[in-house]
């Protein structure tokens, strides 16, 4: 999931489409976050079902993963780092670059214009990364600490997740990318997590909780990108990590109940179309693609954790052995 980190890492979501034959050449990524303070965050590497790459000890928390072009991008948030690899036919080649955030905390990661945004809990900013030189050039303050970020291609979105004093924040900012500040706020609701742009709507999972962290509350917002009108649901009270928000079928699915429900345009959930079944308290993550939803379990957040594998109509496909804490998916679909 992505995923709240107690200063933690949690939720959502940036997963691309699954490869469509059994003997494909695409890869699939799965990063486990591993254990906070033990730098034993990992990435491994499937093609069919089949892992031929396990990647550990990449650092403090691996907090989200990127595919573009023909590298991975990996976001390690206690160890506030961007690490870059290439990708090969046998997976990533090793040892990859890796980029100081000079103590930023990254979050989340979305590349426009050959520029990699990134969000950062610690220094409460978006970050600009050039990825022909590798160097930070710019930072685009946010009032907030940040998480989920996406874009439409003229502009970022942004879900400030939480206040400076860890308390549930409310909104979702809108960065003009020429500009390079944030030109407006948006109030959608309590805790908001994960972001997912699909069908000219902004779609924000939230995860919030009462002020001593004992109760869980969790709903949907939805912003229409053309009028920019802003809906909000609140289901109730929920679990940790239920906030992943992800385009699975041609459709905007949300994690629920130990699964993954897809969304209706009124922000309720069907309930009765959810795929998987798992313990509420041990789902950590989901994503997906066209055909194959992953869905992340942890019970001790030690390795080794499973990720389960089900395709639309919900049949099981696969079970992916992995690292502690699975918590986000990327797809490199090969040429």
């Amino acid at each position: 999931m992505k995923k709240l980190l107690f200063i933690f890492a949690v939720m959502f979501t940036a997963c691309e489409d699954i490869s469509k034959t059994n003997d494909s050449k695409d890869l699939t990524f799965i990063s486990a976050e591993g254990n906070f303070g033990s730098s034993n965050g990992s990435v491994s590497v499937f093609q069919n079902g089949k892992l031929i790459q396990e990647v550990k000890d990449i650092g403090d928390v691996v907090q989200s993963i990127l595919v573009h072009n023909e590298k991975l991008f990996v976001a390690v948030n206690n160890s506030h780092l961007i690490n870059a690899y290439q990708i090969s036919e046998d997976g990533l080649e090793l040892p990859g670059i890796s980029i100081s955030t000079e103590g930023s905390g990254p979050r989340e990661m979305v590349v426009e214009n050959n520029k990699l945004y990134f969000t950062n809990y610690n220094t409460q900013d978006v970050k600009v990364l050039n990825l022909s030189t590798y160097y930070i050039e710019n930072s685009i303050p946010v009032n907030g600490m940040p998480e989920s970020i996406v874009s439409d291609g003229k502009n970022l979105w942004v879900a400030i997740n939480m206040n400076s004093d860890y308390s549930s924040a409310t909104s979702v900012v809108k960065i003009d990318i020429e500009l390079g500040k944030v030109v407006k706020t948006y109030e959608v609701g309590k805790g908001p997590q994960q972001l997912l742009i699909d069908d000219n709507n902004l779609w924000i999972a939230r995860t919030h909780y009462s002020s001593d962290y004992s109760e869980t509350y969790y709903g949907t917002s939805k912003i229409n990108l053309s009028n920019e009108a802003v809906a909000v649901l609140d289901y109730g009270k929920g679990t940790v990590c239920s906030g992943d928000v992800f385009s699975f079928d041609n459709r905007a699915f949300r994690t629920y109940n130990g699964g993954a429900a897809p969304l209706n345009t009124d922000l309720s959930l069907q309930t009765l179309s959810k795929i998987g079944s798992y313990d509420t308290n041990h789902l950590y993550s989901a994503g997906g693609g066209e055909e194959k939803l992953f869905l992340g379990i942890t019970s001790d957040y030690t390795a080794p954790d499973t990720v389960y594998v089900h395709n639309s109509i919900g049949d099981f496909l696969e079970e992916l052995v992995v690292g502690a804490s699975p918590g986000d998916y990327a797809i490199y679909k090969r040429k």
